[in-house]
């Protein structure tokens, strides 16, 4: 047969080329140029459907839609973006985790938080805060496991992204949950020569019923880089905690942030929602308060 058309998932792409998984195996692909032209880059995460020759190179034909995506670093069709963070060794910064939460609530991605090293310090607190938000939330210690059951139910079928900053332990982690992981990463890592390429690519690999994006050289999301800007009018939709409070304030146009009258306040007063999290999102508030949507 001189050629064949496969539907499958971009699990890599490098130097221009493309490593395709379909029906259980994996193909070398170069995209069409029609894909430069449209100025679109294909992504691991990508939904494609190529074809495949026997004595030609193996073509990139058709990018299907994505449901969402990251620029930094580049993923398309997350389902999950679980946030590490360390307890101590650094303190967590709430701030950068619920700006997280908020760009993956914004994009349609389930957001899950993960605080590690619970050896060094309890983690009550921090949980507390985001159970009470509605966000799944876990502590672990890679030293002992615990915890790591708790992050496994996390990982879904679809594909999912870690991301933390170095030191929190992801790469330990990830091994904890599935000890075939640091297997499968040398295994691809060979088939697809990672070693001779020094440039920071996304790899997808199978853990559990889905995949895992490595990330490497990337410690966190890159929230500068990114332009993952909320708009003010869009911001307090990102919180999960707001939502039976929205359309029912005094006012109409009401910012969540000082107004009286605000059903949101009322409930950070009450302890219905945690007075971090608005402290996130005052902060989050005005730095985008006076952006307008053509600026962006």
């Amino acid at each position: 047969m001189a050629e064949k058309i496969l539907n499958g998932i971009i699990i890599k792409g490098i130097g221009g080329f493309y490593y395709v998984e379909a029906e259980g195996e994996i193909y070398e692909c170069k995209a069409r140029g029609s894909f430069r032209k449209k100025r679109i880059t294909p992504l691991a995460g990508d939904n494609v459907t190529i074809t495949v020759r026997e004595n030609k190179e193996n073509t990139i034909d058709e990018i299907l839609p994505r449901k969402n995506f990251l620029v930094r670093p580049p993923v398309a069709n997350i389902d999950t973006l679980i946030i590490i963070s360390s307890v101590k060794e650094p303190v967590p910064s709430l701030l950068v985790i619920d700006k997280l939460t908020a760009i993956a609530v914004d994009k349609g991605i389930k957001p899950c938080v993960v605080f590690s090293k619970s050896d060094l310090g309890e983690t009550d607190d921090y949980e507390e805060i985001y159970k009470k938000a509605g966000i799944p939330v876990a502590s672990v210690c890679n030293k002992t496991g615990d915890g790591v059951e708790a992050v496994k139910q996390m990982i879904g079928e679809g594909i999912t992204v870690f991301t933390g900053n170095t030191g929190v332990g992801k790469s330990s982690l990830l091994n904890s949950i599935d000890d075939r992981f640091s297997l499968a990463t040398g295994e691809i890592s060979d088939k697809l020569g990672r070693g001779r390429h020094t440039t920071r690519e996304v790899t997808l690999y199978h853990v559990g019923d889905g995949f895992v994006a490595d990330t490497p050289g990337f410690s966190s999301l890159d929230i500068q880089e990114t332009n993952d800007i909320i708009l003010k009018e869009n911001l307090p939709f990102c919180f999960p905690e707001f939502e039976d409070y929205l359309g029912r304030c005094k006012f109409t146009s009401c910012s969540h942030t000082v107004e009286k009258g605000c059903l949101v306040l009322d409930a950070v007063d009450k302890g219905l929602i945690h007075k971090k999290r608005h402290e996130s999102y005052v902060a989050m508030y005005n730095d985008v308060k006076d952006l307008k949507e053509w600026e962006m």
